[in-house]
C-alpha cells in the first residue's frame, strides 16, 4: 500500500527546505502519541505499524515528483537535488500492533537526522491514527457481542478506498472473523463474506426462485436474504426450500435480516425454523449496527453481525486526538508548552504493571533511559531504515488483543467511559521536565 512520498503536508517540504540552508540534520526524536480518549473511550488499541514500516522502508522521491515539486516555484534546485537520493535511514521504537494504551503514552518513537524525521510526521499519522481508531471501535464491538460472529461490512461507506482497505484490516485483528471486502481479502489474508443483495430478490419475479436459484448457484454458501418484503412469510419459504435441497445435500446456512426491529423479528424467525425442525439454519443480522446496539442485541438469537457504516467512520468518534511531536534535537530535550498542548520532553518509555489476579494495574511513563520495573511496552522494531523481524502475521496480533482483553479490568470493558486508567508519571521525567522548563525560562 506504498504512496507517493508527495502524499504530505507542504509544510513538512517547507521545514525541509528551511532545515537545508540552516544545516539543521542533527538527530531528532520525534513520538506518536494521542493527548486524550474520544468521548466513550476507556482505552485505545495500536494498529498499522506494519503499513507505517513498509511506508519508512519505501521512501522514495521520483524524478516525475521532483519535478512537480519544481515546477511549484516554493524549492531551490540546490535543496532539490538533495532530494533525488533522499531515504529513510532512522531507528523506530513502537508498541506492537495490538496492544491497549492510553493518553500520552508514545505508541511510536522516530530517531534519525531531523529532515528524516520531519518529513515522515504526515503519513505517520495518518496510517497510525485511522487504523487505532477503527481497531478501537472494532474491540469495543467485540467486547459488547461476546460470542458473536462480526463481520465487516463497512467498504461502501468508508471514506476512500484505502480506508475501506484498512478498516476490513483493523476490525479483524480486533477480533472479527472476516470482511465482504474482497480486495481485503486477498491483500491481507482475510477470510471474505457476503451472498445477495435485496436486488437480487427483486430481480426475480419470485422471492422463493429467487432463494432457489442462488442456493443452486452458491450450494456450499448459502444465506438467505429474508426482508425484502415480508419477512416472516419469507421463513416459511425458506423452510419449503430447506427441506427441497436437503434432497440433493445442499444446506441453508443462515438466514440474514438488514432492516426492522433486528430483536424481534429474529425472535419471531427463530421460533418459526426451530419450530420445522430447522435449528440448524443460523440467525445473521445488519443495518447500522454499532457497539451500542450490539449490546442491545446481545440476548436476542442472532448468530452473528455484519457492522458497516459506524465502524468504518467510526461515527460515534471520527478521529483522534493524537500528534507528532519533537521531543529531543541535538541531544537536547524538547517540549511544547501550549496550553492543553503541552508536551512531556525526551524520549521515553512506558511501563505496564499487572495485579497479582494478572489484569492491568497501572502504566509508568519515563524516560527512555530509565529502567524500572514492569513490561517496556515499546520496543526497538526499525534500525538505520531497515526492519528487525519478519512482517508480523495477522494472526498473532489477533491473539495479542485477544490475550490483553482478558487482562482488562472489567470497569475498562464498559461502553459509557467512565472508568479512568491510571498512567504514573516517573520522578525521572518530572526532573527532565523541570531542567528543560528551566532551560527555556519558564520555571
Amino acid at each position: 500500500m506504498n504512496a507517493s512520498v508527495l502524499l504530505t503536508d507542504l509544510y513538512q517540504l517547507t521545514m525541509l527546505q528551511g532545515y537545508w540552508h540552516e544545516g539543521m540534520a542533527e538527530t531528532a526524536v520525534f513520538e506518536l502519541f494521542v493527548r486524550k480518549l474520544p468521548p466513550g473511550r476507556n482505552f485505545l488499541v495500536a494498529a498499522g505499524l506494519e503499513q507505517a514500516l513498509d511506508y519508512l522502508e519505501n521512501l522514495r522521491f521520483t524524478a516525475a515528483e521532483l519535478d512537480y515539486l519544481q515546477r511549484t516555484g516554493f524549492f531551490d534546485d540546490g535543496f532539490l537535488a538533495t532530494l533525488e537520493n533522499f531515504r529513510f535511514e532512522g531507528d523506530v521504537d513502537a508498541m506492537p500492533e495490538g496492544t491497549v494504551f492510553f493518553p500520552d503514552e508514545p505508541i511510536l518513537r522516530v530517531t534519525a537526522p531531523l529532515p528524516q524525521a520531519q518529513l515522515v510526521e504526515t503519513r505517520l499519522i495518518n496510517l497510525l491514527q485511522f487504523q487505532t481508531l477503527i481497531a478501537s471501535k472494532a474491540v469495543r464491538c467485540v467486547l459488547a457481542a461476546p460470542g458473536k460472529r462480526l463481520v465487516d461490512f463497512g467498504l461502501r461507506r468508508a471514506h476512500g478506498s484505502e480506508a475501506g482497505l484498512l478498516a476490513a484490516r483493523a476490525a479483524y485483528l480486533a477480533g472479527f472473523i472476516g470482511t465482504s471486502n474482497v480486495l481485503a481479502g486477498r491483500r491481507f489474508d482475510i477470510p471474505v463474506f457476503g451472498t445477495m443483495a435485496h436486488s437480487y430478490i427483486m430481480a426475480h419475479d419470485d422471492e422463493l426462485a429467487a432463494f432457489r436459484g442462488f442456493a443452486r448457484s452458491q450450494p456450499h454458501n448459502v444465506v438467505l436474504l429474508i426482508d425484502t418484503y415480508d419477512t416472516l412469510k419469507a421463513v416459511d419459504k425458506v423452510v419449503a426450500l430447506a427441506r427441497e435441497l436437503a434432497e440433493d445435500g445442499i444446506r441453508i446456512k443462515a438466514v440474514r435480516i438488514d432492516s426492522g426491529d433486528l430483536g424481534g423479528l429474529a425472535r419471531q424467525v427463530r421460533a418459526r425454523l426451530d419450530a420445522a425442525g430447522w435449528s440448524e439454519i443460523g440467525i445473521f443480522a445488519s443495518g447500522d449496527l454499532d457497539e451500542y446496539r450490539l449490546a442491545e442485541l446481545r440476548d436476542a438469537p442472532i448468530d452473528g453481525f455484519g457492522v458497516g457504516t459506524r465502524l468504518t467512520t467510526a461515527s460515534d468518534a471520527p478521529y483522534l486526538n493524537c500528534a507528532y511531536k519533537l521531543q529531543e534535537y541535538a541531544g537536547i530535550p524538547r517540549r511544547k508548552v501550549s496550553k492543553g498542548k503541552q508536551t512531556w520532553p525526551g524520549a521515553k518509555q512506558v511501563f505496564r504493571h499487572y495485579d497479582p489476579a494478572g489484569r492491568f494495574d497501572h502504566d509508568v511513563l519515563t524516560t527512555a533511559d530509565d529502567h524500572l520495573e514492569g513490561q517496556a511496552l515499546l520496543q526497538p522494531v526499525m534500525r538505520q531504515g531497515k526492519r528487525l523481524q519478519p512482517q508480523e502475521s495477522l494472526t498473532g496480533i489477533r491473539d495479542r488483543i485477544a490475550a490483553q482483553l482478558q487482562r482488562l479490568p472489567e470497569a475498562l470493558k464498559n461502553l459509557d467511559g467512565a472508568a479512568e486508567y491510571p498512567v504514573e508519571i516517573a520522578p525521572a521525567l518530572w526532573r527532565l521536565t523541570e531542567e528543560t522548563d528551566r532551560r527555556l525560562g519558564l520555571a
